[in-house]
């Protein structure tokens, strides 16, 4: 029976994907010394929020996922980030390879929220692999399944996340509104002849801020 084990190595951006891609190096071992003629391999990817530390101004905009911190040693709790999948050639020994991770920037998801919230440090993560593996046999193909128990451990700087949105969405971040409310702000910033939508959310919050004003 083969053994397989999982190892990540680095994270970078991809910049030239079509939509916000990670690529985390994976180096895949095998211990029996059999060849492996292709695996298909998927990935489930978690989050880990107990396995690092906050500051002052990361736990406040944490405050909307987990509450407030005294309460986060019932609250902090393993989050489901993403899913991912890889297939793998032919390989004796070890394997390395750049597994692709498909991200969003919508703060609808909890995993963008929580990536949007750390100044810095590093993202504890857990990859989870399952999947199904071909060797050759004396009767020709032979096929296994890869167990759910086989994992690695991954801490995901957030520079990383970072430099990744920074190259898809420069100096921007990303909300969804329900249809009347964009129609309703897209009505506003046209009576008021505004030319970009910062600019209407801008003279919406300072008026919202002029009437908070105690008299």
């Amino acid at each position: 029976m083969i053994d397989l084990g999982f190892t990540l190595l680095e994270a970078r951006a991809e910049p030239y994907a079509a939509v916000p891609t990670l690529m985390l190096r994976l180096r895949i071992t095998e211990g029996t010394g059999e060849r492996i003629h292709a695996a298909a391999l998927r990935c489930q990817i978690q989050i880990e929020p107990r396995q690092r530390h906050y500051a002052a101004a990361e736990e406040e905009r944490l405050f909307e996922l987990f509450g407030e911190p005294p309460r986060w040693g019932e609250t902090l709790k393993t989050l489901l980030w993403t899913h991912a999948s890889l297939m793998v050639p032919s390989f004796t020994g070890s394997y390395e390879a750049d597994l692709p991770v498909a991200c969003t920037y919508d703060f609808e998801v909890t995993a963008a929220k929580y990536f949007h919230a750390l100044d810095d440090g590093e993202i504890p993560l857990l990859l989870l692999f399952s999947g199904t593996v071909f060797t050759r046999g004396q009767a020709g193909f032979s096929v296994e399944p890869v167990p759910w128990e086989k994992e690695a451990p991954f801490r995901l700087p957030v520079r990383v996340w970072r430099e990744l949105m920074d190259h898809y969405f420069p100096g921007s971040a990303w909300i969804r509104l329900r249809r009347e409310s964009f129609d309703a702000l897209h009505q506003f910033r046209g009576r008021r002849a505004l030319p970009t939508w910062d600019d209407a959310v801008e003279v919406l919050i300072a008026a919202a801020e002029e009437r908070e004003e105690p008299s």
